[in-house]
């Protein structure tokens, strides 16, 4: 069969760099650091003090009270970067898209942890009389955020939520854009959302010794690359794109940021937290991505590498790399969007796939900031695009992201050519 093309014609973002997608960009590209110390809860006893967090998120521009005392955060912010998607794609059931062809795939690996921790806690602080709010298990399930957007549209299409640890809005991406290019849907609503600034997601990433806990210095902590790297920072929000049918969007007349052309999805078979030694599952997943694209490797201008800055993790996937483009790694720009956003676990794909998107259209690939020391293992000659933004024309654009358990997606993404 003959597949269909797929392009993104509406974006949403809520990130600690900004609260729409423009001032995300505008930050993203300045080489501005999201990151400062955790106001959501005392750190007193925290070994990590510090997050990337959302700022000034008023959660009423998007619904009212009582409707968002039903939803967990990782859910409001759900809703807010859908709401942003489908007023910039100007979506309008029965007047420029049919319902029925409209679907949700959302990603998120984690799900509705404040509200987990909250209700146990207050059962635990109680008489032993359970007492739970009855919006407990729709406030926590993971795929409650695809529930809510389909509900508050009338979106009747497909509809779930993939969950692959840091991989899951990855893989809702390209769920999104299979569904769409087999014909099954014309337009998907596909994005993630992450809210585990929390007591318990601190701490347990602190347990695992995966935080960076340089709490002197939080605004440098996530340095991918340099040789004094010592963990990620935690990072929330997310992000939407509108995927559609590219037919289905000329006759609306929609705008067109870019085109969805590959994706790819592997498992490293190797540890549940560690990379493979070898970057097999991240070589193998940008092999794939390329297969399914149909273009060859010398084709992309730039990759968002997952660059979490673990110390392990980044030697890793540079491997991986140069086993993958050779010699034209050395030509085209590579930068992590982590050193500024810190790590948004289930929503880092949708929030970095926005970043190629938009250094797509803008003509500007972001750095990776905070590089002060060169690791001898990461080979310099490579173009991290240290500390300050490059100008460079990108016509195809691949974002990776690996998630605990060893699963790998990629996306790649090129510019709308008509």
């Amino acid at each position: 069969m003959q597949l269909k093309r797929v392009v993104v014609t509406g974006l949403g973002a809520l990130t600690p760099l900004g609260n729409d997608v423009q001032s995300y960009w505008d930050n993203l590209a300045a080489g501005v650091s999201g990151a400062a110390p955790i106001t959501r809860f005392d750190t007193e006893h925290f070994k990590t003090k510090f997050a990337c967090e959302v700022k000034n998120f008023d959660v009423h521009q998007y619904m009212d009270r009582k409707e968002s005392k039903r939803m967990d955060i990782f859910t409001q912010y759900a809703m807010a970067v859908a709401t942003q998607a489908v007023a910039d794609a100007n979506l309008q059931v029965g007047q420029n898209c049919n319902a029925d062809r409209v679907g949700v795939i959302w990603g998120s690996g984690i799900g509705g942890i404040t509200t987990f921790e909250e209700e146990v806690e207050g059962f635990a602080k109680g008489s032993g009389v359970p007492r739970f709010n009855p919006f407990f298990i729709p406030k926590m399930i993971v795929d409650i955020c695809s529930g809510h957007i389909s509900i508050k549209y009338g979106f009747r299409g497909p509809n779930y939520v993939t969950v692959s640890a840091c991989a899951s809005s990855t893989n809702a991406l390209i769920d999104a854009f299979t569904y769409i290019r087999l014909g099954r849907a014309d337009v998907i609503v596909t994005g993630g959302s992450e809210a585990a600034i929390t007591r318990s997601g601190i701490g347990g990433f602190n347990a695992m010794k995966a935080l960076s806990e340089r709490n002197d210095s939080p605004q440098t902590a996530s340095r991918p690359f340099d040789k004094n790297r010592d963990g990620f920072v935690m990072g929330e929000g997310g992000a939407c794109l509108i995927l559609e049918e590219l037919e289905h969007a000329k006759a609306r007349g929609a705008k067109i940021y870019a085109e969805i052309i590959g994706g790819g999805i592997t498992a490293d078979a190797h540890h549940l937290t560690a990379p493979h030694p070898e970057g097999l599952g991240a070589r193998n997943v940008m092999l794939d991505a390329l297969r399914d694209a149909q273009i060859e490797p010398e084709a992309v201008d730039y990759l968002n590498v997952h660059g979490t800055s673990t110390p392990l993790g980044d030697e890793q996937e540079i491997k991986a790399v140069l086993k993958v483009f050779e010699q034209h790694a050395y030509k085209m720009n590579i930068s992590s969007t982590k050193s500024m956003t810190g790590h948004l676990l289930g929503a880092a794909g949708s929030v970095e796939a926005l970043a190629c998107l938009m250094a797509i259209e803008k003509g500007i690939i972001p750095p990776t900031i905070n590089h002060e020391t060169i690791d001898e293992t990461i080979d310099p000659a490579l173009n991290l695009t240290l500390n300050k933004a490059q100008n460079r024309q990108v016509e195809v654009a691949m974002s990776n992201t690996f998630g605990f358990g060893g699963h790998n997606a990629c996306v790649i993404m090129k510019k709308y050519r008509g």
